[in-house]
């Protein structure tokens, strides 16, 4: 495994020790040893220590030059010295000491060994220092190493010496990181000790500047008897920037769990490789995902069949430290991933959309409209990930945020703001979360898909430097002014020749209703020009200029499209797919129709907008799991219903139906499973009516999972009846 420490040297202490959790659990059979040795021996119970006792009481100038001497190896004559003082002069005796260590001697050059102190690896966890520093559970993982412990401090009793304790702390804290550094290969940059508040008072460790930061929570039962109960928490700064460092997180790494082999349902599927560091609320993410496609549209309390401990636990879940958007939604990312390896051009869609929780706001809520209409929610920015047919792939990028009241009303001010301070950071974020799947999709073309808000040129200039990175497809702002050398784009754009005619499906949009349009179309290589006062080279783009014309007097918006892509455009067939690609652009459209009105994520209570972000964050993933079923209801009709059904639901929906317990001797089709489906939500399956869409299917999957229960309860009498 090369199961190494920051130093290089192979963890041995660590693979005994797992090893012995493995003996101890039943997987593996270690033989027993016979032999003992001498660092698991107990210790000498308060022996005479083979060194005189020192005796004096002076003031601190009178001992002499105070020496701290470091126990370099536990065979060396200072290491038996150390073990001798503390075993018969500390409470705790000399050990064991837990993981790396580093042992000190205090020395007198008048009167010898006056004590004595250890510093070792921190505790894993303690609430009251990891309340303190504020880190998440990811940065303490992965910065645990950066703090440690002084777990033994001795001045020796029969020396009186006001001042010593204080003075030998500040000499060993001045010197600690440094030594811990060349042994471990790591730094420390805070210490943490423990005192007994029966027996001291810690008035050595608050002269020396620690920081009292609480109480433990106290050992077992079992053993506050040797040890005492809860003992006071101290820490020492040994760095300036200690809260910085200890709160750096690693980014999440792709694959950095498994993926499970032989997952049971679709859940495990796009959640099994979720990372709480707690197998307890993989196993509630499972749950609640299961639930909350199985009644999509209803509340969490009805979505936990009113049981109030399992909706407890559920808002527990939510109110969880370790739980967040972005660690619910990795492995659905990653599940994601998987599925465009299979296509040789995927379209990254993304679009903001607002959730409006007005009547019922969390605290951290903000404006998403006008100051005059004082609606407040969260804004959503999301990129979806779908094939050239339309077929929704998977969520790769959800940003969530609300904005501050106080910035209202300011917009003129934003225009003096680098990119990283405006919202249209949401774009180059998508963009950059789109280039990290590329990179594991090196056989795919991804391309970045955004209406006219992404007409940023910062976009495309992010794009330029990334000539291995995803493509873009944008839409043309016609206020943005854009420029090619000296003449206006769409003067320039206006002087091609028609290239051809085209025809598209617009879909419905509130009372103009749906139609096709006759495209006149142009395209053109062209040279961006940056924004004035923007140091930055121009940009060689693609440019598809579609133009609508024939339209009727019942057309109040005619199609008026101008493309930039950095997709190569060298003829009229291209110029047709760069159009049919942004017509896709409409999907993203449907899926936030599905995420509000199927799943009713609008109607979400919960204390939070933290908590909030992590229910959307399965809601994304369930509203996904729908709009998919019904695209590929349309796409793969023949297919066995088992790809999307488990067996007791399509059985339970064929008994429901048929009116019959006699099941069918064939798997029924996906399509057949689908319309039964999305018929208990109201679809009448008429000849015009074509095949189902997402709201009665959101639908019928909520009685579905009723009607599954109930049979499955009866259908044993009813197996045994006439």
């Amino acid at each position: 495994m090369d199961w190494r420490s920051a130093n290089g040297k192979p963890k041995e202490l660590n693979c005994r020790r797992a090893l012995l959790v493995l003996d101890r659990e039943g997987l593996i059979d270690l033989p027993r040893s016979d032999e003992s040795y001498a660092f698991n021996a107990p210790g000498r119970g308060g022996q005479q220590p083979s060194m005189e006792i020192v005796n004096v009481a002076c003031d601190l100038n009178e001992l002499g030059a105070i020496e701290i001497e470091r126990v370099t190896s536990r065979y060396c004559k200072a290491a038996r010295i150390w073990k001798d003082l503390m075993d018969y002069h500390h409470y705790l005796g000399s050990g064991p000491l837990c993981g790396g260590q580093i042992r000190y001697l205090v020395r007198s050059t008048k009167h010898g060994y006056v004590g004595a102190l250890s510093f070792s690896s921190a505790a894993w966890a303690i609430k009251a220092r990891d309340d303190y520093i504020g880190w998440s559970e990811a940065s303490r993982r992965a910065n645990i190493g950066r703090v440690i412990c002084n777990s033994r401090f001795l001045i020796v009793p029969t020396v009186r010496t006001p001042n010593l304790a204080s003075h030998t702390l500040s000499r060993c804290l001045g010197r600690i990181a440094q030594d811990w550094l060349a042994c471990y290969g790591v730094e420390p940059v805070l210490v943490e000790t423990f005192v007994d508040p029966e027996r001291f008072s810690g008035v050595s460790y608050r002269a020396a500047n620690w920081v009292h930061v609480g109480k433990t929570s106290g050992r077992r039962a079992a053993q506050r008897e040797a040890e005492g109960g809860p003992k006071d928490v101290f820490i020492y700064p040994l760095h300036s920037q200690w809260p910085t460092i200890l709160h750096q997180a690693p980014p999440m790494e792709w694959g950095h769990k498994p993926r499970p082999l032989d997952c049971s349902d679709w859940v495990e599927e796009e959640f099994g490789t979720a990372e709480f560091f707690d197998p307890r609320l993989n196993k509630r993410l499972f749950t609640l995902a299961r639930d909350f496609y199985s009644q999509p549209q209803a509340p969490i309390t009805q979505a936990c069949q009113g049981s109030p401990a399992k909706a407890k636990a559920v808002y527990r879940f939510f109110r969880n430290e370790r739980v967040c958007m972005q660690r619910v939604l990795r492995p659905h990312v990653e599940s994601t991933a998987e599925r465009i390896k299979a296509h040789k051009v995927v379209l990254a869609v993304q679009d903001t959309t607002d959730l409006n929780f007005t009547g019922h706001a969390a605290l951290d809520m903000g404006p998403i409209n006008t100051k005059k209409d004082k609606a407040v929610g969260l804004l959503v920015h999301d990129t979806m990930a779908f094939g050239v047919d339309g077929t929704p792939l998977g969520l790769l990028d959800v940003q969530c945020w609300a904005r501050d009241p106080n910035e209202m009303g300011k917009s003129d001010k934003r225009k003096q703001l680098p990119i990283e301070q405006k919202e249209s950071m949401k774009w180059l974020r998508s963009y950059r979360a789109v280039r990290e799947v590329q990179s594991l999709c090196p056989e795919t073309m991804l391309v970045s898909v955004g209406d006219r808000e992404s007409d940023i040129y910062e976009l495309f200039l992010d794009a330029a430097q990334s000539p291995q990175g995803p493509h873009l497809l944008v839409r043309c702002e016609r206020s943005r002014k854009r420029k090619t050398g000296e003449v206006n784009l769409w003067e320039k754009v206006n002087r091609e020749p028609v290239s051809g005619m085209r025809r598209v499906r617009v879909p419905k949009k509130g009372t103009q209703p749906a139609r096709e349009a006759t495209l006149e179309v142009r395209h053109t290589r062209i040279t961006l020009k940056p924004p004035k006062g923007k140091k930055y080279p121009p940009v060689t783009v693609w440019m598809v200029y579609a133009k609508e014309i024939h339209y009727g007097p019942q057309v109040k918006s005619p199609l008026d499209w101008m493309l930039l892509t950095t997709v190569e455009v060298s003829n009229f067939e291209d110029a047709c797919e760069r159009l049919d690609w942004y017509t896709k652009r409409w999907c993203i459209e449907v899926y936030h129709r599905t995420l509000k009105s199927g799943c009713k994520i609008e109607n979400r209570q919960l204390g939070l907008a933290e908590g909030l972000e992590s229910c959307l964050a399965i809601d994304m993933v369930v509203a996904w799991r729908i709009y998919h079923l019904t695209s590929l209801a349309r796409e793969v009709p023949d297919v066995p219903c088992t790809i999307f059904f488990e067996e007791a639901q399509w059985k339970a929906l064929y008994i429901f139906k048929r009116k019959t317990t006699a099941l069918p001797d064939k798997t029924p089709s996906l399509r057949e499973a689908v319309r039964m489906t999305a018929s208990l939500g109201g679809f009448l399956g008429r000849k015009g009516d074509g095949e189902p869409g997402t709201t009665t299917l959101w639908r019928g999957l909520q009685r579905l999972d009723d009607i599954t229960e109930a049979l499955l309860v009866a259908l044993p009498h009813l197996k045994s009846g006439p």
